[in-house]
């Protein structure tokens, strides 16, 4: 489903799928600003990441940031969501599907990537739990 068919749906599934975008687009601001703390609240811990066949997992944010520069390429700038897609949303769990776009300083594309997100809440707060991406 997407983001502007969601009109007929119970309000408290449409305040999830609210939550859910925030939370991806705060993290992509946090990730644009390099803000370890913004990005580290946008993320429930531990946190899963599926990439190709290979699964990882951040048990706490202390390396998250510098694993993401790691993997992010050479001359990294930022990043931007092209699409965010609802997959299924429940009260305390939203699927997104998502596209993004990784640039450099001169605006040049790194490359764009496809994942699927899990927002979930746990104990009153949203988070992204875990992804599934074909970004390297």
């Amino acid at each position: 489903m997407s983001i502007g068919t969601q009109l007929d749906l119970p309000a408290e599934i449409q305040a999830a799928i609210q939550n859910a975008i925030a939370v991806v687009d705060a993290h992509m601001a946090g990730l644009n600003a390099r803000d370890p703390d913004a990005i580290a609240a946008s993320l429930h811990f531990p946190h899963y990441r599926l990439a190709g066949n290979a699964f990882k997992v951040w048990e706490t944010s202390a390396t998250y940031l510098d694993d993401f520069f790691a993997r992010a390429g050479e001359g990294w700038a930022r990043s931007q969501w092209n699409r965010q897609t609802v997959i299924h949303a429940e009260a305390d769990k939203v699927h997104l599907d998502m596209e993004f776009t990784r640039f450099r300083a001169d605006e040049s594309e790194l490359g764009t990537y496809r994942s699927i997100w899990v927002i979930t809440r746990i104990e009153g707060r949203w988070a992204a739990q875990l992804r599934s991406s074909f970004a390297g």
